[in-house]
């Protein structure tokens, strides 16, 4: 009977994201709810930015028929709502980063003043439990907040910020095992099922395309940031923090490099640019499409790669060595492969400016009228 009723939630989440993206398309325009072209976005004409709302909505309507939520599910959703209400000014006005962060923050506040969760403990690390006291709220906040704006920040092509959300969300179930789909869980499914028709769309199997946008993004990240902090926090699913890590690397590993790679060069690490993974796998001449799929079997490989290191039995202190160890890999690759990217097309300019100079220089010369001789006598 439960399976029958979580059938039936996946399939109202799945329509009522289809119903939301045909409705909310015809009023994205007069909303301003649009995307335009600029110096960082490439994307052809204006896009309804209205995908993440289509998505929260078709959460909400199948967990309202789902109904077998606790007070813990229930306020995340409320707080969800706020961050979604929030993500869509944002991409009508363009808000100011403090005006996001204070509503992202207030939004967690209330989560763990209402229900009591938060990060605890970082677990036993060789032997020893790392408990975190009242230092667990600010390192809570500072987690959420960081995931949140990961996810945002992967944002950058078609379909990438909702496929990995599939993959984050299959890394869960997969590290969590045969347990009963319900609470967070229940939600995490309906999130994936709801990101089917949006991903259909944003892919362009359909038409016109529409994003996610900034309301979705920061909807798909909070509630991945708390369901693991939920489901951490309890010792009957056996999933420890580090497995978190492992469940949402790429987005995560994606911030610390490019946030590595800003301060390095002086730069405020909220600053925009086009130096994210998916830009440099572009630069390499790879495509949208094949950047996608590279990027979702990265992500997959790197969570498969977390369960097989935990399957080993090496214990949470080995795990997070590892996963250390693979982090600092992989910002070293990837910064190493931007500065020479940075580097051929510094070269590149100079020498376009360097030949325009030339260009020029013979130009004037050519131009030049030779004095006219004096006829003699």
């Amino acid at each position: 009977m439960k399976d029958t009723r979580m059938l039936i939630a996946c399939m109202i989440a799945a329509l009522t994201t289809a119903i939301a993206i045909a409705v909310l398309r015809r009023f994205a325009e007069p909303l301003g709810l649009v995307d335009r072209p600029n110096e960082r976005k490439h994307h052809v004409g204006h896009v309804p930015l209205i995908g993440g709302l289509a998505i929260f909505a078709g959460v909400l309507a199948g967990a309202f028929w789902y109904g077998k939520f606790g007070p813990f599910a229930k306020v995340l959703l409320g707080t969800s709502a706020a961050l979604a209400l929030l993500g869509a000014l944002d991409d009508r006005h363009d808000l100011s980063v403090r005006v996001r962060l204070l509503v992202q923050t207030a939004a967690i506040l209330t989560v763990i003043a209402t229900t009591g969760v938060y990060i605890h403990s970082l677990g036993h690390i060789f032997g020893y439990e790392l408990e975190l006291g009242w230092l667990g709220i600010p390192f809570t906040v500072v987690a959420v907040i960081g995931l949140l704006n990961a996810f945002n920040m992967m944002d950058g092509i078609d379909g990438l910020a909702g496929s990995l959300a599939l993959v984050s969300i299959a890394a869960i179930m997969l590290f969590v095992g045969p347990a009963p789909i319900q609470g967070v869980l229940a939600l995490m499914t309906l999130l994936a099922v709801a990101a089917v028709p949006y991903l259909i769309v944003n892919l362009g199997f359909t038409g016109r395309k529409i994003f996610m946008g900034d309301a979705g993004s920061m909807v798909v990240g909070y509630l991945l940031a708390w369901t693991l902090i939920r489901l951490s926090e309890q010792p009957q699913m056996s999933l420890s923090t580090v497995d978190v890590l492992w469940c949402v690397a790429l987005p995560v590993l994606d911030t610390l490099a490019v946030m590595y790679r800003r301060i390095r060069q002086g730069k405020s690490p909220f600053k925009p640019d086009r130096g994210h993974i998916h830009h440099i796998l572009m630069g390499l001449r790879l495509g949208p499409r094949s950047t996608l799929i590279a990027l979702v079997a990265l992500a997959s490989s790197i969570a498969f790669l977390g369960n097989v290191v935990r399957a080993l039995g090496v214990g949470t202190g080995l795990n997070l060595v590892a996963f250390c160890l693979f982090a600092m890999i992989y910002i070293a690759v990837v910064t190493r492969i931007w500065s020479h990217q940075q580097q051929s097309s510094s070269s590149l300019r100079t020498q376009a400016a360097n030949d325009d100079r030339i260009h020029q220089n013979l130009t004037i010369v050519r131009n030049i009228r030779p004095d006219a001789s004096q006829p003699n006598g």
